[in-house]
C-alpha cells in the first residue's frame, strides 16, 4: 500500500531530524557548558565526539522508530498518530541516549544534565513531529483529493451497503477507497451492479484478491449470516487485504468490534493485529537473537547427532519437507532424520508412537524433541518463528478445513518450532488431535505476548531436558 517514496521520505525526514537535533545539542553545550565564545563549522565537524554521535545517533532513531512501526503502512498513518508516537519515541530515545552518551560527561552542576535533557528532548522531537506532519498531511490530502486510493473489493451487496457507498462518493473529502468491483455471498441480486462490475462469487474470492491486487475488503454481510460471514473471514486470513465491515445497529451497540473512520468513512476497522507493533518487534528480533546463540553453542551438538543419524540408519542426515507457513505461503521445514528413508513412499502418513519407520535413535531424538533442532536455520530465514502454531503439510490441512475452517485463522502468524499445542499434544497422530491440538494454538494466537512466549519456552526446555515428548 505505499506510493513510491513515500516510505523513503519518512527515512530522510526522521534521518535529518535525529542529525539536526544531535548537532543542535553539540553546539549548544559547546557554547553554554565549555564556554566557547564562538562554535563553527570546521571545530564542530572535526571534533571525533561529533562525528560518531552523527554516524550512530540517527540511525538510533531510525531503528527506534521501526520497532515502534511508524514505517508500516506509511499511507495509512494520519496526524493524530504521528502526534502520539513521535511524543511516545522521543521520550523514550531520549532517556536512552541520555544513559548511553551524556551520564557520563563532566559537569559543573545536574542543571546541565537537566538542560541537555530539555534541549534534546525539544529539538529532537519538534523537529521530527515537523518532518513527519509535512509529509502525513500531503499524503491526507492527495487521498482526500482522490489522487492516491486504495483498491477496493466490497462483499455482499444489501441496501445499506449500496445506501454507504453512495455515500462516501459524495463526501467532500474522498475516502480513499477504488471500488474495483464486488463479489456476490449469497447468489441473491443486487442494485451494486449498477455501481460497479460483478468479480464473481464467494468461492473465486482468493482468485479475484490476487488477480485484481485488492488492498482492501468491505464486508456487507449481515450480522445474522453467520455462515457466509465465517467463511469470508476464513477465506481472507491467509491475504494482507485490510478489512473492515459496514456495521448495523447490532454491531455497533454489541462492541464487538472496535468503529473506526477511515478517511470519513463510516466503517467497522476489524483489527488483525494481535500484537502492538513495538512487541511484534521484539519478538522478531528475539527470534533472530536466540537462533543465533543456539546455533553456535549447539553446533557440536548438530555434530554429533548429524554422525549418529547418519552411521545408523541409511539416508541423508536432514529431512526437508514443504510445509504451509504465514500467510499460506510453501516452505521447506528442515529437521534431523528420524524415519527410515523414502518413509512417504506411499504418500503423505502421519506418525504415531510405534510407528515402525521410526528409527531407534529416531525415537530419543522426538523424545528429546532434539530432531527440530536444525529450525533454528528457519527461523533466521523468517520462515517461523521460536514460538508459533506447529506448520502442517498442505495435504492434511485440506483434511483439517473440510472439519474446522477456522484452521486458515493460524496462517496470521510465523509457525513456530514450539507451541501450546506442541507442548500439550506433542507430534499428532492423526486429523482428530490436530484438531484438539488447534483449539490450544487459537487461544496462544489471541493472547499472544512476549511473556507468553517466553513461558512456553520454559515448558519445552523442561521437555527436552525430562524427554517426555511425544
Amino acid at each position: 500500500m505505499t506510493r513510491p517514496g513515500l516510505l523513503f521520505a519518512y527515512l530522510i525526514s526522521d534521518w535529518l531530524a535525529g542529525a539536526a537535533s544531535w548537532t543542535i545539542l553539540f553546539v549548544y553545550r559547546k557554547l553554554i557548558f565549555d564556554q566557547a565564545e564562538v562554535v563553527g563549522a570546521t571545530a564542530v565537524l572535526e571534533d571525533v565526539r561529533y562525528r560518531l554521535g552523527l554516524a550512530l545517533v540517527p540511525m538510533f532513531w531510525l531503528v527506534l522508530h521501526g520497532l515502534a512501526g511508524m514505517y508500516f503502512k506509511p499511507m495509512k498513518r494520519h496526524r493524530i498518530l504521528e502526534l502520539g508516537q513521535v511524543t511516545l519515541t522521543t521520550l523514550v530515545g531520549v532517556v536512552v541516549l541520555f544513559f548511553a552518551l551524556l551520564l557520563d560527561d563532566a559537569i559543573v552542576s545536574y542543571r546541565q544534565y537537566y538542560a541537555s535533557l530539555s534541549v534534546l528532548l525539544v529539538g529532537h522531537g519538534s523537529l521530527t513531529l515537523l518532518g513527519r506532519m509535512t509529509i502525513t498531511t500531503r499524503t491526507v490530502k492527495k487521498i482526500h483529493s482522490g489522487q492516491w486510493s486504495f483498491r477496493t473489493l466490497v462483499i455482499g451487496g444489501n441496501e445499506r451497503a449500496v445506501q454507504t457507498i453512495q455515500e462516501m462518493r459524495q463526501l467532500r473529502k474522498d475516502p480513499g477507497f477504488d471500488f474495483i468491483g464486488f463479489i456476490q455471498a449469497n447468489g441473491s441480486d443486487t442494485q451494486l451492479k449498477s455501481l460497479m462490475p460483478n468479480l464473481g462469487k464467494v468461492g473465486d474470492l482468493d482468485r479475484v484478491v490476487r488477480e485484481y491486487a485488492i488492498q482492501e475488503v468491505i464486508i456487507a454481510i449481515g450480522s445474522s449470516d453467520h455462515a457466509i460471514l465465517e467463511s469470508v473471514l476464513n477465506k481472507l486470513e491467509s491475504s494482507p487485504v485490510e478489512v473492515r465491515i459496514i456495521p448495523d445497529i447490532y454491531d455497533i451497540l454489541s462492541g464487538s468490534v472496535r468503529m473506526s473512520s477511515i478517511y470519513g468513512a463510516p466503517l467497522i476497522e476489524i483489527d488483525r493485529e494481535i500484537m502492538p507493533q513495538w512487541q511484534r518487534s521484539l519478538k522478531r528480533m528475539m527470534d533472530w537473537g536466540v537462533s543465533i546463540v543456539a546455533i553456535l553453542i549447539l553446533f557440536p551438538v548438530y555434530l554429533i547427532i548429524g554422525l549418529a543419524v547418519w552411521s545408523t540408519s541409511k539416508g541423508p542426515v536432514f529431512f526437508l519437507q514443504e510445509r504451509i507457513g504465514w500467510h499460506g505461503k510453501p516452505f521447506r521445514i528442515i529437521k534431523f532424520r528420524t524415519m527410515v528413508q523414502d518413509a512417504e513412499k506411499a504418500g503423505p502418513q502421519l506418525s504415531s508412537e510405534n510407528d515402525p519407520r521410526i528409527t531407534p535413535l529416531g525415537k530419543l531424538l522426538r523424545k528429546s524433541r532434539m530432531d527440530e533442532l536444525p529450525q533454528f536455520f528457519n527461523v533466521l530465514k523468517g520462515d517461523m518463528a521460536l514460538v508459533g502454531p506447529r506448520p502442517e503439510r498442505a495435504h492434511f490441512i485440506a483434511k483439517i478445513v473440510e472439519r474446522a475452517p477456522h484452521y486458515t485463522h493460524l496462517q496470521k502468524v510465523r509457525p513456530g518450532i514450539t507451541s501450546w499445542g506442541q507442548v500439550k499434544y506433542g507430534y499428532a497422530e492423526n486429523v482428530d488431535e490436530m484438531i484438539q491440538r488447534l483449539r490450544f494454538d487459537l487461544i496462544y494466537i489471541e493472547n499472544m505476548s512476549i511473556a507468553l512466549d517466553i513461558k512456553i519456552l520454559f515448558y519445552t526446555i523442561l521437555t527436552v531436558l525430562k524427554g517426555r515428548g511425544k
